[in-house]
């Protein structure tokens, strides 16, 4: 060691103390790899002169000859066990840390205690050489009075740290713990905040949670399961239903293809039979909406199928009627016209079928009729800059065609069949007087028109090219300069 250290033993320890305090004060918390570093090599520095001049912190304080020496050796080799604590605290932290995170701040500060207070007995029996035996006993003796008192908060504060080290859910995590569910909001060392999708909010104790069901909703981060229950009539064919709901399911764009959605049977009654459906969307936020599509979309494929959806007050017996009238009436713009124009309107309707993959109606073809579908998926596909894409589906009761009946226009879309479709057509010839005689059927098919014509022109609106600038200030930048 250098001569001057040798020489002043003392004032150097004391000065190591006050460097790390410094150092650990300046250095940012960005470099917190550096500052344990730091903490590491003054330690082992402070370490090495205590031991060079004889302050062993395992023994009691040399210079018993001159009290003044004494006590700051004793002093110093108390700060030795206080700075280890502290060292092995911050150590165990930052490890701890790339396993735990923030959220286990807890269980750092209760280690560091107990790491603090060994360091506080062991100092009181190698450096002070106190017997430490009473004061172990009555710390027991305490701490069994104290844990009995403090038991419920004892375990909600263990069982809180059980849950930040395991992580079964995290910060914005939707789950389900023993039947309540919400997006968790805070977990503290108490207890686990909610709130509910009815905007309260549920207080979990972490005993509770630690020993309850949990359910995550939000793992993984990209797939999110639903499902939706429907009951139809027990005299309705099975397939004839799976067919029409697998059919709903390829007319909901929102779910993944994989996992892939599915139909399975849930239950039979004498009063009904009880199918569901189920899929993943790729974000929290979609589930209600998804469902609702879910739902309509199968409410219109059965209808179109001829199955009803139960309620405990409809019979399942649907009412004796064509299907071109049926669909009139499940059709949102033609659903105002009287009975008789409804009768009168569905025996100039034709049918037509088309395979999976056939074109209904092409881009840039001016329709003389109109197409309703009855049953099957539609899909929609624009392009935008010269690549062609899936804009949306159609499914029972959606029109095709009224921009060429309206306004002459030519279909901004293609319109194939996803799925095998039957569409009912309508001739320009007996829909014109039509639209003349009932102006809320045109304004109806008008509007659908202004909505269409938006859509296709906001999804193949290119992006605006930002120019890029040129000059001796961008190569700067360009360069961090």
């Amino acid at each position: 060691m250098p001569s001057f250290i040798a020489d002043h033993p003392m004032l150097c320890a004391v000065a190591l103390i006050f460097i790390d305090i410094a150092v650990w004060r300046l250095i940012s918390a960005d470099l917190a790899n550096w500052k344990l570093a730091a903490r590491l090599a003054i330690f082992a520095v402070f370490s090495a002169v205590l031991f060079n001049d004889g302050m062993n912190p395992m023994q009691l304080a040399p210079y018993a000859d001159s009290t003044a020496l004494h006590l700051a050796a004793t002093a110093l080799q108390i700060g030795w066990w206080l700075f280890a604590a502290r060292t092995l605290t911050v150590l165990l932290g930052a490890v701890m840390m790339q396993r735990v995170g923030h959220t286990g701040r807890l269980l750092q500060d209760l280690m560091g205690a107990v790491i603090f207070l060994i360091a506080i007995i062991a100092a009181m029996a190698y450096v002070l050489d106190l017997p430490v035996k009473g004061v172990l006993a009555t710390s027991g003796a305490v701490a069994i009075i104290v844990g009995l008192a403090l038991q419920s908060t004892l375990s909600d504060v263990f069982s809180g740290i059980v849950l930040n080290t395991t992580k079964p859910y995290q910060i914005d995590d939707w789950i389900s713990i023993d039947g309540t569910e919400g997006r968790v909001t805070d977990i503290d060392w108490r207890a686990t905040r909610l709130q509910t999708s009815q905007g309260s909010l549920a207080v979990i104790p972490n005993s509770l949670a630690a020993k309850a069901k949990i359910i995550n909703f939000s793992r993984p981060a990209d797939m999110f399961g639903l499902a939706v229950s429907l009951q139809v009539s027990p005299h309705a064919r099975p397939q004839t239903v799976i067919e029409a709901l697998e059919r709903a399911m390829q007319g909901c764009r929102p779910l993944l293809a994989k996992p892939a959605p599915s139909v399975a049977f849930k239950t039979s009654t004498s009063g009904g039979v009880e199918y569901e459906i189920s899929g993943f969307v790729p974000a929290m936020a979609l589930k209600r909406e998804v469902r609702n599509q879910l739902y309509d979309l199968a409410f219109r494929h059965l209808q179109a199928a001829g199955v009803g959806v139960l309620s405990a007050t409809e019979s399942s017996a649907p009412p004796a009627m064509s299907a071109a009238r049926a669909l009139l009436e499940r059709s949102s713009i033609f659903s105002t016209l009287r009975q008789e124009e409804k009768d009168t309107f569905s025996q100039n309707m034709t049918l037509h079928t088309y395979r999976a993959g056939e074109m209904i109606l092409p881009a840039g073809e001016v329709s003389d009729h109109l197409f309703i579908v009855e049953s099957g998926v539609v899909s929609v596909m624009l392009t935008k800059g010269g690549h062609v894409f899936e804009a949306g589906r159609m499914g029972p009761g959606e029109v095709i065609g009224e921009a060429g009946i309206l306004s002459d226009q030519a279909a901004l879309a293609d319109f194939s069949a996803k799925t095998f479709c039957t569409l009912y057509r309508i001739e320009n010839e007996y829909l014109k007087p039509c639209l003349d005689a009932r102006h809320d059927i045109g304004e109806a098919m008008k509007a659908l028109l202004d909505f269409r014509l938006h859509a296709a022109q906001v999804l193949t609106q290119e992006a605006p090219v930002v120019p890029v600038k040129k000059g001796f200030l961008q190569w700067l930048r360009k360069r961090g300069l």
